[in-house]
C-alpha cells in the first residue's frame, strides 16, 4: 500500500515538473520560422550542388580545361564530362559535364582536386523534382545560360 501512494506521488511530482517547464516554453519568444513566407539567412558554408566557376578575364567562358580531376576523384561516380581537341585551341575544349545530384554526397573532393579551382558550391538549397531526371544537372549549359 506504501508502495502505490509513493507511485502516485512521483507520477504527480513529474505532472507537475512537466507543465511548469511547458509553461516557462510558452512565454519564451518563438523561434519556428514559417518557411514559404519568412527564410533565415544561408551560412556561407553551405555546401550545395557543384558548379562551374566564370573566368574573370573572360566572363563568358569557365575556368575549367577538362582535366577530368574530378571525375576520377569523385567516390560517387557522379560525374560525367567530355573534352574535344579543337583546331586553333590550346587544350582541351569541355562540351559536356553532367552532375547526377542523387548519386552525390557532397564530399567536396571534386572542388578539392580541381587544379584550376573552376569549381565552387552552389548557394542553392531548394532542390525540388518528381523524378531523378530532375537532379541530373548539366553544368556547362547553367554557366552559358547564367551570362
Amino acid at each position: 500500500m506504501k508502495a502505490y501512494f509513493a507511485e502516485i506521488f512521483i507520477g504527480g511530482k513529474s505532472l507537475i515538473v512537466g507543465m511548469l517547464i511547458t509553461l516557462r516554453e510558452f512565454f519564451r519568444p518563438v523561434v519556428t520560422v514559417q518557411y514559404p513566407r519568412e527564410r533565415l539567412e544561408i551560412s556561407p558554408n553551405l555546401r550545395g550542388h557543384t558548379i562551374l566557376v566564370r573566368d574573370e578575364e573572360k566572363p563568358q567562358k569557365h575556368r575549367c580545361i577538362s582535366c577530368k580531376m574530378c571525375e576520377r576523384e569523385c567516390p560517387s561516380n557522379c560525374i560525367s564530362l567530355q573534352g574535344e581537341k579543337r583546331e586553333g585551341v590550346k587544350g582541351l575544349v569541355l562540351v559536356h559535364y553532367q552532375l547526377d545530384f542523387t548519386k552525390c554526397s557532397l564530399c567536396g573532393t571534386c572542388v578539392e582536386v580541381c587544379p584550376t579551382d573552376a569549381l565552387d558550391y552552389s548557394n542553392e538549397y531548394r532542390h525540388v523534382g518528381f523524378t531523378r531526371e530532375e537532379f541530373n544537372y548539366d553544368l556547362l549549359r547553367m554557366v552559358e545560360k547564367d551570362q
